[in-house]
């Protein structure tokens, strides 16, 4: 039952995170890509009024009461003014444009030129890390694809500007529906390993339980009561009972050469417990059945002999790999060893 709990709440998680990134972030990305594509399908008669009306809304900035300064055709670059100061707006439409340092340089010309004191960029396309800089340099607002759709998304028709959000969202609920199955799929399994992992490792009680004598259940032969006295001496009749020899799991004989899994595990346990109180041995963990990976702070001379001084008591693991990590803060290789061989 933990198993399937576990597997449930690791399913809700991953989904809860996958759902915040697609919704939060992937969406609006989505959005911005289908906005920029709309905005450059634009013809330049209304990408540059939904721009006029922007600047003046955003930026205060409006058209120049001057007619012969302000008509300027249907060139990419305007006036507008603020508190009777100019501003040149240099607008680029197309998502091809891509800008660097000269670029910027320039409009920074072109500014200085119509007796602007600032200026911004507005485009489609995007402008390079060394012309963001020289922008930074020049006071030059720069406003490419990452920041004009959500800029300009307010002034859009609301038929196209309802197409682009319907798109996002529609992409955001396929990919989280995507996510939810992923997400159960993973859980399931994470759910499934755990049971088997639990069903394939013994059970404490059988590795900790040590070996009981067998019970006498013969029964007596006769049934009458004792007393104090048939007690002591039926007592002082019976055979002294041998005392149990002490625990030596080094006696070759009491070991085999294949031992079942619950076994073989008692003598790794065993070694990995010796290794840990070994001068020079930090810890011996078990890869796999037959390999031992060593973490160590002695050199091979010191610590190899007192490794296979451990392994070799038990022949099922004479011929382990040893994994020979490298000791902290010194340059060499892991190494792999053997004590015996077949």
């Amino acid at each position: 039952m933990f198993s399937w709990i576990l597997a449930l709440l690791l399913a809700l998680l991953l989904w809860g995170l996958a759902s915040a990134y697609l919704w939060l972030v992937a969406r609006r990305q989505t959005e911005r890509q289908h906005g920029l594509a709309a905005l450059a399908g634009m013809r330049w008669r209304e990408f540059s009024r939904i721009v006029h009306q922007a600047m003046a809304e955003q930026r205060n900035l409006h058209p120049l009461t001057d007619d012969d300064e302000n008509d300027r055709g249907t060139s990419s670059d305007f006036l507008l003014q603020r508190d009777g100061q100019r501003w040149l707006v240099s607008c680029k439409h197309g998502r091809a444009y891509r800008f660097d340092a000269s670029a910027i340089h320039e409009l920074a010309s072109a500014i200085s030129l119509t007796g602007a004191v600032g200026g911004l960029l507005i485009t489609e396309g995007h402008v390079e890390r060394d012309g963001l800089v020289e922008a930074e340099k020049q006071s030059i607002e720069v406003i490419d694809a990452r920041q004009l759709w959500p800029l300009l998304k307010p002034y859009m028709p609301a038929e196209a500007r309802e197409t682009v959000t319907g798109i996002a969202r529609r992409e955001a609920v396929r990919h989280t529906g995507i996510a939810g199955l992923a997400a159960i799929t993973l859980g399931l399994l994470v759910g499934m390993g755990y049971m088997t992992l639990r069903g394939d490792s013994p059970a404490p009680e059988s590795i900790a339980a040590a070996p009981r004598p067998a019970r006498d259940t013969t029964p007596d032969p006769v049934s009458a009561p004792v007393t104090p006295a048939t007690s002591e001496k039926a007592e002082a009749s019976k055979p002294a009972a041998p005392a149990p020899a002490p625990a030596n799991t080094s006696n070759p004989s009491d070991l085999v050469q294949d031992p079942d899994a619950a076994t073989l595990l008692r003598y790794q346990q065993s070694v990995s417990k010796a290794l840990a109180s070994t001068a020079g041995v930090v810890s011996g963990i078990w890869l796999t059945r037959s390999t031992l990976s060593v973490e160590r702070s002695g050199d091979d001379a010191q610590v190899w002999p007192l490794i296979c001084q451990q392994l070799q008591r038990y022949p099922a693991l004479r011929t382990t790999r040893v994994q020979l990590n490298p000791r902290p803060g010194v340059d060499e290789p892991v190494r792999w060893r053997q004590c015996s061989t077949i």
